[in-house]
């Protein structure tokens, strides 16, 4: 079966986790939450690393604003 394009732009990873948590993420599979392991742990990695992103970008702005002029900060 030809691989979809989505496929060859994925790569493999291994990582260890708690018997506990593979439990619990086996549970949402379980339920429907997830189609399977991988897309939650994509979903997990996706809102850790927009989180994070955000967060620098948000901490960069607000270092940016500290140089500007007091009446452009504040809209005025």
């Amino acid at each position: 079966m030809p691989r979809s394009k989505s496929q060859d732009k994925m790569s493999l990873i291994s990582v260890h986790v708690p018997k506990k948590m593979l439990e619990e993420l086996d549970e949402l599979v379980r339920r429907g939450i997830f189609p399977n392991r991988s897309e939650a742990i994509r979903a997990a990695l996706r809102d850790l690393l927009y989180k994070e992103v955000f967060k620098v970008k948000t901490a960069r702005e607000e270092e940016k604003e500290e140089e500007l002029p007091i009446s452009l900060v504040r809209g005025r």
